[in-house]
């Protein structure tokens, strides 16, 4: 304790062994040890006393579209970190499509960090893209430090980043596993939405009945057969289908290398209160009813879903018509995503230490950063969110630091406010204020 520069105090911190009454005492922007509340304060170490409000680890958000460069109107790192931070989110991984170039390179890639390396005010790492005929580039981008490699099986809504059928899935998959890397999906088959009822307007049903769930229950079997016979990682993205989860639990009951994430839309919000024409409700896979959304928590209470993470996909404006057919797919939740399921989270009975678990530990597991993030444990970065769990705000979009302030949760009344938000040990945001930005690149290979 005598090199503390910093300790934080309070009733309530969500360390991995549990919530206690605990001193986190920080050095050289690292946690140095998690100790009794009584604990004397070191001669010299500024004191942080948080009272009755909640020291969580900083939350890891693993599926971020940022947009940046290319789309910057649409979204940018300046931007979409700073929502990060107010959210108490303190590490993101950014998705490779959307931006231009998307990150399908290692040329590309070094575009995209020098474009966020003066803007992220929280850490920021890296997806690649695995696209049709980039198997070559897989192995040079993984050596680069990209965290894995996302791949769609039906049609990514952009041009430069074309789906894999299913001769390109196993080429691809095998490439990966050939290195021991990470492959993350887009999981929803190509030949059942192109069967289903397509019919253009405001009404969610018509949408909805357009994205069917034996679009991504297939297209998920497909995945884990691939994932069984290469002996590959397979990560699937933004889980919205309930059916899916017998497949998945028996995969990963025979040890298939399986996990997979849903996201705070499908958790919180549900069809049947989707208005129509109000296309800042449509992503895809969609959100689907209620019943469904009681089976995805379900899912979450026994471990058939690893984790939580927002899919932050926003567009301009513009781009969200009252046609829920052409209307942009994409829901932007960074600055909302720990409140909204927190609140959902207690309603149903579960504690601060799930949605921990969820949205900071096991995103952390997933990306490899488990030893440096996700926790507030010795060794770890002093990476923090402070909250205040039992206070209400209704969501303003005036409010939303996210570059087009566009809204699912627009009006809804959400449990648990972000007081701080602290990044090795130096707090970037406060109360609605920013520092200037201190984040830091991240590579799976430092």
């Amino acid at each position: 304790m005598s090199d503390t520069e910093l300790v934080l105090r309070s009733r309530r911190v969500i360390a991995p062994e549990g919530t206690r009454a605990a001193v986190v005492a920080v050095s050289g922007g690292t946690i140095a040890a998690v100790l009794p509340y009584d604990t004397p304060i070191p001669a010299g170490a500024r004191l942080v006393d948080l009272g009755e409000d909640v020291l969580l680890p900083g939350l890891v958000d693993t599926h971020v579209h940022v947009n940046d460069p290319g789309r910057t109107e649409w979204e940018g790192f300046w931007t979409a970190t700073r929502a990060a931070a107010a959210g108490g989110i303190t590490t993101l991984v950014d998705m490779p499509l959307n931006s231009l170039p998307p990150t399908t390179t290692v040329e590309h890639l070094r575009i995209k960090q020098k474009t966020a390396a003066d803007k992220a005010h929280v850490d920021v790492g890296f997806w690649g893209g695995a696209l049709p005929g980039n198997t070559g580039d897989l192995r040079p981008l993984h050596e680069a430090g990209v965290f894995g490699f996302k791949a769609f099986l039906s049609p990514s809504g952009v041009e430069e980043f074309p789906h894999l059928d299913d001769d390109e899935l196993a080429r691809s998959m095998a490439e990966i596993a050939g290195f021991g890397g990470l492959l993350i999906v887009h999981a929803e088959d190509p030949r059942h939405l192109d069967a289903a009822p397509h019919r253009p307007g405001p009404k969610y049903a018509d949408f909805l009945a357009s994205r069917p769930r034996d679009a991504e229950d297939t297209a998920i079997a497909r995945l884990v057969e691939h994932a069984r016979r290469l002996g590959a990682r397979v990560h699937v993205l933004h889980l919205s289908s309930s059916d899916a989860l017998p497949l998945i639990a028996a995969a990963k009951a025979d040890g298939v290398a399986v996990t997979v994430e849903t996201c705070p839309h499908y958790l919180t919000l549900t069809a049947e209160e989707v208005p129509d024409g109000a296309s800042e409700f449509k992503c895809c896979p969609p959100i689907r009813e209620a019943a469904n959304q009681d089976l995805l928590w379900q899912a979450l209470a026994d471990g058939t879903i690893d984790c939580v993470v927002t899919d932050h996909s926003p567009s301009t404006a513009d781009l969200k018509t009252d046609d829920f057919a052409t209307a942009w797919g994409g829901i932007s939740g960074l600055q909302l995503s720990l409140a909204a399921v927190w609140t959902e989270a207690r309603r149903r009975g579960h504690g601060l230490e799930d949605v921990v678990r969820w949205m900071s530990a096991h995103t952390a597991r997933l990306v490899g950063l488990d030893g440096r993030k996700g926790a507030i444990a010795p060794g770890h970065d002093a990476d923090f969110a402070v909250l205040a769990p039992d206070e209400t705000f209704t969501v303003d979009p005036a409010a939303l630091h996210h570059r087009n302030r566009v809204t699912a949760y627009a009006g809804k009344t959400l449990y648990g406010v972000v007081r701080s938000t602290w990044l090795r040990g130096e707090r970037v945001f406060a109360d609605g204020e920013f520092t200037a930005p201190r984040g830091h690149l991240l590579s799976r290979t430092t």
